[in-house]
């Protein structure tokens, strides 16, 4: 683990946001927010991972919950001309590259991801330069800088199948940024993998001691991890996924209990999707021994229907993006959607 990482993520961790369901005034927010989202012909999109009062206004008002570039490419197909996305700041710059012509805007501009402040465009830069001559693939939860220097971008659900496709033609790969993910990736593979030094700090809490302890309380209960996850607790997974497969392998499978390592905004749809089935949140240690989520993405949790609202009556919080990172971004993503397609 890198001090200067650990150091980094510390310097701008949000004060945490306890929400506990549905706040007092939340219908009255969502009338006023369902009222402005048709009147400004704008979608909201959110995250999996946002309070179960965003997610709910979301589905209600006829907008999309996701997963990043799912947000995105929803974004692109819907009609509306103003995108509001509920998440952190990559997903409003990717739904931005996708749909340039629209006004995006997000609840708090100060929502971030460690996974793209672990990864400085400026830091990034020299990390390539002096790796020449392997192929670059960046995670979507980069900034669009980060994915302006990329060969390719992918998604968790893609990544083992586009490393594997490209280790086939002889290439070498520079991975960024989460290298927990990029240490399942290449041990999935085969291939060789350059690991650029960052982590989602809320994934990489999942203590392999404490799930194996939930495991002994629930020995019925599937275990359902994120590939964000260190290797340890990847070995304990009955299905390891992207946040959509493991939704997905909640819905398919018999069991009826299942102890979930990802974030736990994920059991608003879990549960609606499988009403009788009981989820249980993934065991943690605070990462680094400093920072505690508690599997709970602080940034995430910054979204909520006051700043939703504020952001939607005033326009403020907009998504700008210079032409050229778009124009450069939008390479790797249209090579990662047609890959997508053909595999």
């Amino acid at each position: 683990m890198s001090q200067n990482f650990l150091h980094k993520i510390e310097k701008h961790l949000p004060a945490p946001v306890r929400r506990t369901g549905e706040q007092p005034d939340s219908a009255k927010l969502s009338a006023e927010i369902k009222k402005l989202l048709k009147e400004k012909n704008a979608a909201l999109i959110a995250h999996y991972y946002t309070d179960s009062d965003v997610q709910r206004l979301a589905e209600e008002s006829g907008g999309f919950i996701g997963d990043s570039l799912e947000m995105a490419r929803f974004g692109a197909e819907s009609p509306a001309q103003t995108l509001v996305v509920a998440g952190v700041k990559f997903m409003g710059e990717t739904a931005k590259i996708l749909s340039p012509q629209k006004t995006v805007l997000m609840p708090d501009l100060k929502a971030e991801c460690s996974l793209d402040l672990g990864c400085e465009p400026a830091e990034f830069k020299k990390f390539i330069e002096a790796n020449p001559g392997r192929t670059v693939v960046v995670y979507a939860n980069t900034s669009a800088e980060v994915k302006a220097m990329a060969d390719w971008v992918v998604t968790s659900s893609m990544a083992v199948d586009l490393i594997k496709h490209l280790t086939s033609r002889g290439e070498k790969i520079i991975w960024a940024p989460d290298r927990y993910l990029g240490d399942y990736i290449a041990r999935q593979s085969g291939g060789d993998v350059l690991l650029w030094d960052a982590c989602c700090v809320v994934h990489a809490e999942f203590d392999a001691t404490r799930i194996s302890e939930l495991q002994e309380r629930y020995p019925e209960a599937e275990v359902l991890v994120h590939p964000e996850a260190k290797a340890d607790v990847i070995a304990l997974a009955n299905v390891v996924g992207s946040t959509s497969q493991l939704l997905k392998a909640a819905q398919q499978s018999s069991a009826q209990k299942f102890i979930v390592a990802t974030e736990t905004g994920i059991f608003y749809k879990m549960q609606q999707a499988c009403p009788g089935k009981k989820f249980i949140a993934a065991g943690t240690e605070p990462y680094g021994g400093k920072v505690d989520c508690e599997a709970n993405c602080p940034w995430m949790k910054m979204n909520g229907l006051e700043n939703l609202l504020e952001a939607l009556k005033t326009g403020n919080n907009q998504i700008n993006l210079a032409a050229d990172i778009i124009e450069k971004a939008m390479l790797p993503l249209t090579r990662m959607l047609e890959f997508r397609k053909k595999n």
